[in-house]
């Protein structure tokens, strides 16, 4: 039988501890991309080419480029984690942008040439990393906020339990209370 001192085992950084930094950088760009379009308020970056650009500018991504396409693009990426199966699929022409490798310190990796390039390059990274599957959208219609599961089991369903969760549960709780009087 072997014992393992837990505190020196949690001391210890996971030799992947540089591509956990590039997935936690990644989730945090491709989820303020998909939550450009905000619900609760009923503003959306993408519906001018200014706010476009300054929303580019401000993370560092380079040149905004076509606001159209990085519109289709959101929206195709959205059903793509969104738990409602039924919403219609995209066209898949929708979804082709031009995102090169380049050679970083002689390793290949995913470029941008632009915004939606770089947010492209991010989400196709936390794809072949395993953590595209646990970003996921609030299924509150008030709501729609996408974020990342970060329980265990992969179950979480809202984006705060406080807030979305509790509401939805109150719901239902007053639905069953007034069908029993």
């Amino acid at each position: 039988m072997v014992f393992v001192n837990s505190r020196a085992v949690a001391d210890r950084v996971p030799a992947n501890s540089s591509a956990d930094l590039d997935a936690e950088r990644d989730v945090e760009l491709v989820l303020a991309f998909l939550n450009t379009s905000d619900a609760e308020t009923g503003t959306d970056v993408l519906d001018s080419a200014e706010q476009w650009r300054a929303w580019s500018a401000g993370r560092g991504l380079g040149e905004a480029g076509d606001r159209g396409s990085a519109r289709r693009v959101r929206e195709a990426m959205r059903t793509a984690v969104s738990c409602d199966r039924s919403a219609p699929r995209p066209d898949p022409d929708l979804i082709t942008w031009p995102v090169p490798v380049v050679l970083q310190d002689g390793v290949p990796v995913l470029g941008g040439q632009d915004a939606l390039g770089r947010v492209l390059a991010a989400a196709v990274h936390l794809v072949h990393t395993g953590h595209w599957n646990r970003i996921k959208i609030c299924p509150a219609e008030d709501c729609l906020w996408a974020f990342y599961d970060r329980s265990r089991n992969k179950s979480r369903t809202w984006c705060s339990m406080r807030v979305c969760g509790n509401r939805e549960k109150a719901r239902s709780w007053r639905e069953r209370h007034a069908t029993a009087e």
